[in-house]
Protein backbone atom coordinates (compact mmCIF):
# COMPACT_ATOMS: atom_id res chain seq x y z
CA UNK A 1 0.00 0.00 0.00
CA UNK A 2 1.12 3.32 -1.17
CA UNK A 3 1.30 6.64 0.69
CA UNK A 4 -1.86 8.26 -1.30
CA UNK A 5 -3.92 4.72 -1.16
CA UNK A 6 -3.70 5.46 2.95
CA UNK A 7 -7.36 6.23 4.07
CA UNK A 8 -5.87 9.48 6.03
CA UNK A 9 -4.37 10.80 2.33
CA UNK A 10 -2.70 12.95 2.60
CA UNK A 11 -2.96 13.96 6.05
CA UNK A 12 0.97 14.38 6.43
CA UNK A 13 2.40 14.12 10.37
CA UNK A 14 6.54 14.26 11.46
CA UNK A 15 8.40 13.94 14.95
CA UNK A 16 8.80 18.20 15.20
CA UNK A 17 10.96 16.92 18.51
CA UNK A 18 12.85 15.15 16.88
CA UNK A 19 14.07 17.37 13.94
CA UNK A 20 13.93 20.35 16.04
CA UNK A 21 17.77 20.12 16.51
CA UNK A 22 18.71 19.34 12.86
CA UNK A 23 15.98 22.01 11.84
CA UNK A 24 17.57 24.94 13.69
CA UNK A 25 21.36 23.67 12.46
CA UNK A 26 20.25 24.53 8.74
CA UNK A 27 18.01 27.32 9.81
CA UNK A 28 21.85 29.12 11.42
CA UNK A 29 23.80 27.40 8.40
CA UNK A 30 21.15 29.40 5.73
CA UNK A 31 21.49 32.04 7.83
CA UNK A 32 24.80 32.44 8.18
CA UNK A 33 25.68 31.56 4.21
CA UNK A 34 23.43 34.31 2.97
CA UNK A 35 24.75 36.62 5.36
CA UNK A 36 28.36 36.01 3.31
CA UNK A 37 26.80 36.58 0.44
CA UNK A 38 25.22 39.52 1.03
CA UNK A 39 28.77 41.08 2.25
CA UNK A 40 29.95 40.08 -1.66
CA UNK A 41 28.34 42.84 -3.27
CA UNK A 42 26.46 42.85 -6.05
CA UNK A 43 28.92 41.66 -8.99
CA UNK A 44 30.28 38.90 -7.10
CA UNK A 45 26.56 37.85 -5.61
CA UNK A 46 25.38 37.64 -9.15
CA UNK A 47 28.31 35.17 -10.23
CA UNK A 48 27.67 33.12 -7.63
CA UNK A 49 24.00 33.02 -8.38
CA UNK A 50 25.15 32.20 -11.89
CA UNK A 51 27.58 29.71 -11.16
CA UNK A 52 24.93 27.87 -8.72
CA UNK A 53 21.91 28.18 -11.28
CA UNK A 54 24.24 26.42 -13.62
CA UNK A 55 25.14 24.05 -11.62
CA UNK A 56 21.73 22.98 -10.49
CA UNK A 57 20.01 22.63 -14.13
CA UNK A 58 22.74 20.39 -15.18
CA UNK A 59 22.77 18.54 -12.25
CA UNK A 60 18.88 18.35 -11.96
CA UNK A 61 18.77 16.70 -15.47
CA UNK A 62 21.91 13.93 -14.58
CA UNK A 63 19.87 12.53 -12.10
CA UNK A 64 17.65 11.76 -15.10
CA UNK A 65 19.89 10.57 -17.07
CA UNK A 66 20.34 13.87 -19.73
CA UNK A 67 23.58 15.72 -20.20
CA UNK A 68 23.32 19.10 -20.55
CA UNK A 69 26.55 21.18 -21.62
CA UNK A 70 27.01 23.63 -19.11
CA UNK A 71 28.62 26.44 -21.66
CA UNK A 72 25.35 26.28 -23.06
CA UNK A 73 23.38 26.28 -19.59
CA UNK A 74 25.60 29.30 -18.27
CA UNK A 75 25.42 31.33 -22.02
CA UNK A 76 20.96 30.62 -21.56
CA UNK A 77 21.30 32.34 -17.78
CA UNK A 78 23.92 34.75 -17.92
CA UNK A 79 21.77 36.17 -21.31
CA UNK A 80 18.08 35.55 -19.30
CA UNK A 81 19.67 37.26 -16.29
CA UNK A 82 21.39 39.93 -18.29
CA UNK A 83 24.85 39.56 -17.66
CA UNK A 84 27.80 40.35 -19.25
CA UNK A 85 30.22 37.48 -19.10
CA UNK A 86 31.74 37.22 -22.66
CA UNK A 87 32.10 34.25 -24.79
CA UNK A 88 28.60 33.32 -24.99
CA UNK A 89 27.29 30.19 -27.11
CA UNK A 90 24.22 29.38 -28.86
CA UNK A 91 22.21 27.10 -26.35
CA UNK A 92 20.00 24.30 -27.37
CA UNK A 93 15.82 25.05 -26.82
CA UNK A 94 16.16 22.25 -24.77
CA UNK A 95 18.52 23.86 -22.30
CA UNK A 96 16.23 26.95 -22.86
CA UNK A 97 13.64 24.78 -21.61
CA UNK A 98 15.12 23.81 -18.37
CA UNK A 99 16.37 27.68 -17.74
CA UNK A 100 13.37 29.36 -18.21
CA UNK A 101 11.88 26.53 -15.75
CA UNK A 102 14.22 26.57 -13.25
CA UNK A 103 14.68 30.85 -13.27
CA UNK A 104 10.93 31.29 -13.53
CA UNK A 105 10.88 28.87 -10.17
CA UNK A 106 13.22 30.83 -8.27
CA UNK A 107 13.45 34.56 -9.59
CA UNK A 108 9.33 34.84 -9.49
CA UNK A 109 8.87 32.61 -6.06
CA UNK A 110 6.81 35.13 -4.87
CA UNK A 111 3.94 34.38 -7.58
CA UNK A 112 1.56 31.58 -6.80
CA UNK A 113 1.94 28.36 -7.99
CA UNK A 114 -1.34 27.30 -9.83
CA UNK A 115 -1.75 24.50 -12.77
CA UNK A 116 -1.31 26.90 -15.41
CA UNK A 117 2.55 27.47 -14.22
CA UNK A 118 2.98 24.19 -13.71
CA UNK A 119 1.90 23.05 -17.53
CA UNK A 120 4.30 25.78 -18.69
CA UNK A 121 6.79 24.15 -16.95
CA UNK A 122 6.06 20.75 -18.12
CA UNK A 123 6.17 22.80 -21.79
CA UNK A 124 9.42 24.24 -21.53
CA UNK A 125 10.83 20.62 -20.66
CA UNK A 126 9.69 19.11 -23.50
CA UNK A 127 9.45 21.40 -26.44
CA UNK A 128 9.31 18.66 -29.18
CA UNK A 129 6.94 16.96 -27.44
CA UNK A 130 8.61 14.02 -27.28
CA UNK A 131 10.58 12.40 -24.32
CA UNK A 132 13.59 10.71 -26.28
CA UNK A 133 11.57 8.87 -28.98
CA UNK A 134 8.44 8.46 -27.21
CA UNK A 135 5.58 11.10 -27.54
CA UNK A 136 4.22 12.41 -24.53
CA UNK A 137 1.32 14.67 -23.28
CA UNK A 138 2.96 17.73 -22.93
CA UNK A 139 1.42 20.77 -20.76
CA UNK A 140 -1.17 18.50 -19.26
CA UNK A 141 -1.79 15.66 -16.90
CA UNK A 142 -1.01 12.07 -17.76
CA UNK A 143 -4.07 10.02 -18.85
CA UNK A 144 -2.76 6.91 -18.37
CA UNK A 145 -3.84 5.82 -21.76
CA UNK A 146 -0.97 2.98 -21.67
CA UNK A 147 -1.47 1.67 -18.37
CA UNK A 148 -0.68 2.79 -14.66
CA UNK A 149 2.54 5.58 -13.94
CA UNK A 150 5.17 3.57 -12.34
CA UNK A 151 8.40 3.67 -11.71
CA UNK A 152 10.51 0.57 -12.77
CA UNK A 153 13.60 -0.35 -13.42
CA UNK A 154 15.68 -3.31 -15.13
CA UNK A 155 15.79 -5.34 -18.21
CA UNK A 156 12.33 -5.71 -20.02
CA UNK A 157 10.77 -8.98 -18.75
CA UNK A 158 12.22 -8.31 -15.30
CA UNK A 159 11.27 -5.08 -14.44
CA UNK A 160 11.23 -4.44 -10.88
CA UNK A 161 8.37 -1.83 -9.84
CA UNK A 162 9.59 0.52 -7.57
CA UNK A 163 6.49 2.99 -7.36
CA UNK A 164 3.20 3.27 -9.08
CA UNK A 165 1.64 6.23 -8.75
CA UNK A 166 -2.27 7.07 -8.37
CA UNK A 167 -5.06 6.79 -11.13
CA UNK A 168 -4.96 9.49 -13.46
CA UNK A 169 -8.65 10.31 -12.73
CA UNK A 170 -7.73 11.05 -9.26
CA UNK A 171 -4.46 13.61 -10.67
CA UNK A 172 -6.58 16.43 -11.38
CA UNK A 173 -7.81 16.51 -8.05
CA UNK A 174 -4.84 15.70 -5.86
CA UNK A 175 -2.94 18.60 -7.29
CA UNK A 176 -5.50 21.20 -6.49
CA UNK A 177 -5.39 19.81 -3.10
CA UNK A 178 -1.24 19.89 -3.17
CA UNK A 179 -1.06 23.40 -4.71
CA UNK A 180 -3.65 25.12 -1.98
CA UNK A 181 -1.84 23.76 0.66
CA UNK A 182 1.54 24.93 -1.24
CA UNK A 183 0.15 28.39 -1.27
CA UNK A 184 -0.99 28.42 2.25
CA UNK A 185 1.02 25.82 4.51
CA UNK A 186 -0.12 27.34 7.86
CA UNK A 187 2.43 27.57 10.38
CA UNK A 188 4.99 24.69 9.01
CA UNK A 189 8.18 25.71 8.72
CA UNK A 190 9.48 26.76 5.43
CA UNK A 191 12.36 24.37 5.09
CA UNK A 192 9.98 21.28 6.04
CA UNK A 193 7.50 23.03 3.75
CA UNK A 194 10.28 22.76 1.06
CA UNK A 195 10.52 18.68 1.59
CA UNK A 196 7.02 17.96 2.14
CA UNK A 197 6.23 19.65 -1.03
CA UNK A 198 9.26 17.76 -2.87
CA UNK A 199 8.20 14.80 -1.63
CA UNK A 200 3.88 15.16 -2.04
CA UNK A 201 4.42 16.37 -5.53
CA UNK A 202 6.46 12.93 -6.72
CA UNK A 203 4.11 11.01 -5.15
CA UNK A 204 1.32 11.66 -7.25
CA UNK A 205 3.45 12.01 -10.60
CA UNK A 206 0.99 13.92 -12.39
CA UNK A 207 3.03 14.17 -15.46
CA UNK A 208 4.00 11.35 -18.16
CA UNK A 209 7.46 12.64 -17.35
CA UNK A 210 9.86 15.37 -15.80
CA UNK A 211 8.33 14.51 -12.93
CA UNK A 212 11.76 14.59 -10.68
CA UNK A 213 13.05 17.82 -11.98
CA UNK A 214 9.87 19.67 -11.53
CA UNK A 215 9.92 18.46 -8.24
CA UNK A 216 12.84 20.16 -7.33
CA UNK A 217 12.24 23.06 -8.97
CA UNK A 218 9.48 23.72 -6.84
CA UNK A 219 11.21 22.64 -3.49
CA UNK A 220 13.71 25.08 -5.06
CA UNK A 221 11.09 27.24 -5.24
CA UNK A 222 9.90 27.22 -1.15
CA UNK A 223 13.88 27.58 -0.42
CA UNK A 224 13.73 30.64 -2.30
CA UNK A 225 10.49 31.65 -0.42
CA UNK A 226 12.01 30.90 2.63
CA UNK A 227 14.95 33.10 2.22
CA UNK A 228 12.89 35.82 0.46
CA UNK A 229 15.75 36.20 -2.63
CA UNK A 230 15.40 35.07 -5.89
CA UNK A 231 19.14 34.33 -6.22
CA UNK A 232 20.92 30.97 -5.64
CA UNK A 233 24.00 30.30 -3.71
CA UNK A 234 23.42 26.53 -3.12
CA UNK A 235 22.10 23.57 -5.61
CA UNK A 236 19.97 21.05 -3.71
CA UNK A 237 20.34 19.08 -6.95
CA UNK A 238 24.26 19.10 -7.36
CA UNK A 239 24.15 17.58 -3.65
CA UNK A 240 20.89 14.99 -4.47
CA UNK A 241 22.99 13.99 -7.49
CA UNK A 242 25.88 12.76 -5.03
CA UNK A 243 23.16 10.92 -3.06
CA UNK A 244 21.57 9.81 -6.02
CA UNK A 245 20.78 5.88 -4.28
CA UNK A 246 20.46 7.39 -0.52
CA UNK A 247 17.94 9.71 -2.42
CA UNK A 248 15.80 6.94 -4.12
CA UNK A 249 15.74 4.31 -1.71
CA UNK A 250 14.28 7.12 0.69
CA UNK A 251 11.95 8.05 -1.69
CA UNK A 252 10.84 4.20 -2.39
CA UNK A 253 10.58 3.45 1.79
CA UNK A 254 9.14 6.70 2.37
CA UNK A 255 6.23 6.17 -0.44
CA UNK A 256 5.58 2.70 0.74
CA UNK A 257 5.41 3.55 4.60
CA UNK A 258 2.96 5.31 6.45
CA UNK A 259 2.04 9.03 6.39
CA UNK A 260 4.59 9.96 8.98
CA UNK A 261 7.18 11.03 6.40
CA UNK A 262 9.67 12.11 9.82
CA UNK A 263 12.51 9.76 7.82
CA UNK A 264 11.82 11.57 4.29
CA UNK A 265 12.25 14.80 6.49
CA UNK A 266 14.87 13.94 8.50
CA UNK A 267 17.02 13.08 4.94
CA UNK A 268 15.59 15.97 3.33
CA UNK A 269 17.34 18.15 5.82
CA UNK A 270 20.64 16.39 6.59
CA UNK A 271 20.81 17.02 2.33
CA UNK A 272 20.31 20.06 2.80
CA UNK A 273 22.56 20.99 5.49
CA UNK A 274 25.63 19.60 3.02
CA UNK A 275 24.62 21.26 0.31
CA UNK A 276 24.75 24.67 2.20
CA UNK A 277 28.12 23.87 3.49
CA UNK A 278 29.13 22.94 -0.18
CA UNK A 279 28.22 26.09 -0.96
CA UNK A 280 31.81 27.48 0.54
CA UNK A 281 33.28 25.87 -2.67
CA UNK A 282 31.43 28.13 -4.93
CA UNK A 283 31.91 30.78 -2.43
CA UNK A 284 35.86 30.22 -2.32
CA UNK A 285 35.45 30.07 -6.65
CA UNK A 286 33.98 33.25 -6.91
CA UNK A 287 36.57 34.98 -4.73
CA UNK A 288 39.48 33.51 -6.08
CA UNK A 289 38.22 34.58 -9.58
CA UNK A 290 37.66 37.82 -8.42
CA UNK A 291 41.54 38.33 -6.69
CA UNK A 292 42.82 36.96 -10.62
CA UNK A 293 41.31 39.39 -12.31
CA UNK A 294 42.11 42.26 -9.58
CA UNK A 295 45.79 41.26 -10.51
CA UNK A 296 45.50 41.67 -13.99
CA UNK A 297 42.96 44.43 -14.46
CA UNK A 298 45.61 46.51 -16.04
CA UNK A 299 47.31 44.09 -17.59
CA UNK A 300 46.77 44.76 -21.80
CA UNK A 301 44.96 41.34 -22.73
CA UNK A 302 43.41 40.82 -25.50
CA UNK A 303 39.73 39.23 -26.07
CA UNK A 304 40.91 35.69 -26.90
CA UNK A 305 43.25 35.67 -23.63
CA UNK A 306 39.76 37.23 -21.42
CA UNK A 307 37.72 34.87 -23.00
CA UNK A 308 39.96 31.52 -22.30
CA UNK A 309 41.01 32.84 -19.00
CA UNK A 310 37.47 32.77 -17.90
CA UNK A 311 36.76 29.72 -19.20
CA UNK A 312 39.69 28.22 -16.69
CA UNK A 313 38.34 30.48 -13.94
CA UNK A 314 34.49 29.14 -14.24
CA UNK A 315 35.95 25.51 -14.05
CA UNK A 316 37.20 23.91 -17.29
CA UNK A 317 36.94 20.33 -17.94
CA UNK A 318 40.60 18.79 -18.45
CA UNK A 319 43.64 20.21 -19.65
CA UNK A 320 43.80 22.87 -21.59
CA UNK A 321 46.12 22.76 -24.66
CA UNK A 322 47.06 24.94 -27.75
CA UNK A 323 44.49 23.02 -29.84
CA UNK A 324 41.55 23.79 -27.53
CA UNK A 325 42.88 27.11 -26.55
CA UNK A 326 42.47 27.59 -30.83
CA UNK A 327 38.78 25.94 -30.77
CA UNK A 328 37.60 28.18 -27.44
CA UNK A 329 39.14 31.26 -28.80
CA UNK A 330 37.91 30.44 -32.61
CA UNK A 331 41.73 30.68 -33.76
CA UNK A 332 44.75 29.23 -35.35
CA UNK A 333 47.42 27.24 -34.13
CA UNK A 334 49.85 29.61 -33.68
CA UNK A 335 48.01 32.40 -32.74
CA UNK A 336 47.22 29.78 -29.27
CA UNK A 337 50.49 29.62 -28.72
CA UNK A 338 51.51 32.93 -28.90
CA UNK A 339 48.83 33.91 -26.61
CA UNK A 340 49.78 31.51 -24.33
CA UNK A 341 53.35 32.17 -24.19
CA UNK A 342 52.57 35.91 -23.45
CA UNK A 343 50.05 34.86 -20.53
CA UNK A 344 52.91 32.37 -19.30
CA UNK A 345 55.03 35.84 -19.23
CA UNK A 346 52.80 37.75 -17.39
CA UNK A 347 52.29 34.91 -14.94
CA UNK A 348 48.62 34.02 -15.73
CA UNK A 349 49.36 30.87 -16.90
CA UNK A 350 52.24 27.75 -15.97
CA UNK A 351 52.96 25.42 -18.38
CA UNK A 352 52.80 21.89 -16.67
CA UNK A 353 55.37 18.78 -16.58
CA UNK A 354 55.45 17.21 -19.97
CA UNK A 355 55.72 18.57 -23.40
CA UNK A 356 55.47 17.34 -27.17
CA UNK A 357 52.11 17.06 -28.09
CA UNK A 358 50.76 16.67 -24.64
CA UNK A 359 52.42 19.66 -23.68
CA UNK A 360 49.58 21.23 -21.19
CA UNK A 361 48.96 24.99 -19.25
CA UNK A 362 46.94 25.97 -15.72
CA UNK A 363 45.87 29.06 -13.96
CA UNK A 364 48.71 30.27 -12.12
CA UNK A 365 46.66 31.17 -8.77
CA UNK A 366 47.98 33.13 -5.55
Amino acid sequence: MYLWEKPDWPAFTWDETSLSSLLARVSREQGRLLGKMEALGFDLRSEAHLRTLTEDVVKSSEIEGERLDPEQVRSSIARRLGMDIGGLVPADRDVEGVVEMMLDATGNHSQPLTEERLFAWHASLFPTGRSGMTRIRVGQWRDDSDGAMQVVSGPVGREKVHYQAPPADRVPDEMAKFLRWFEQPGDADPLLVAGLAHLWFVTIHPFDDGNGRIARAIADMALARSEKTGQRFYSMSAQIRKEHKAYYDTLEWTQKGELDVTRWQDWFLNCLLRTIEGAQETLGAVLQKARFWERFAKEPLNERQIKVLNRLLDGFEGKLTTSKWAKIAKCSQDTAYRDIVDLIERGALRKEPGGGRSTSYSLMME
